[in-house]
């Protein structure tokens, strides 16, 4: 396999995630400065729009870290890093509305959530042994473990496809609910959640280029080794 086959399938998609995660926090760091007319912390938001929606068995939480929001669906529990749950930015608001756009995909049986769910443990198996399986399919030549290689990065993209759809509801439900309940103004505060948001999509999209990228680089390695 030629080298720049091997940037075109790695290291493209590793500069593209990089690029990713450093619009994420360029657009965080710039909207977590700027508080939101409506004067509410994240935490207050995300309980806000949950008792909009009649969801009153989610609970919202702390957690340390930069940018680790998320939703646990198995615990129905909305988890907010320190700087969303407790800041009145238009970063907070935009993020907190974003996690419990997830909670209402819950509530409302959204397909593409539900699917995810299921294959959350297959993933989970598959990126704990793909470090093994890729060192043993390379170092030693081991034609069995790059096959077993390709099926966990099969596995991962299948998991990156089916979260695109998920994560960009969620956040096309924020927009709406954020704007309909008054927590932020048209105009400029829109554009803020906007531009918030629509970074963070990308981060999804890079990584299901990665591990597209990583399964036919593991598939032409394969091929090649025989």
């Amino acid at each position: 396999m030629t080298f720049e086959m091997y940037l075109l399938l790695i290291g493209v998609p590793l500069l593209f995630g990089l690029w990713a995660q450093f619009q994420v926090s360029t657009a965080f760091n710039k909207y977590k400065e700027i508080s939101a007319a409506s004067g509410i912390t994240g935490a207050e938001a995300a309980r806000r729009i949950l008792a909009d929606a009649g969801i009153d068995d989610v609970e919202v939480v702390p957690i340390d870290g930069m940018l680790g929001d998320h939703y646990d669906p198995s615990h129905k529990r909305l988890c907010l890093s320190t700087d969303v749950y407790q800041g009145e930015s238009i970063a907070a608001v935009g993020i907190a509305a974003h996690e419990c756009g997830h909670a209402l995909q819950h509530q409302k049986n959204y397909g593409p959530l539900n699917l995810r769910m299921q294959i959350v443990p297959a993933t989970q198996f598959a990126s704990q042994i793909l470090p093994f399986v890729i060192i043993g399919g390379f170092f030693f030549h081991m034609t069995g473990l790059l096959t077993l290689g390709i099926a966990c990065y099969a596995v991962l993209m299948a998991f990156q496809l089916i979260t695109l759809p998920v994560e960009f509801d969620a956040s096309a439900r924020a927009k709406v609910i954020l704007r309909q309940l008054g927590i932020i103004r048209p105009g400029d505060e829109q554009i803020g959640v906007n531009s918030v948001l629509n970074a963070a999509a990308l981060t999804y999209v890079a990584a299901f280029v990665a591990a597209l990228g990583n399964l036919i680089y593991l598939a032409l390695a394969r091929r090649d080794s025989r």
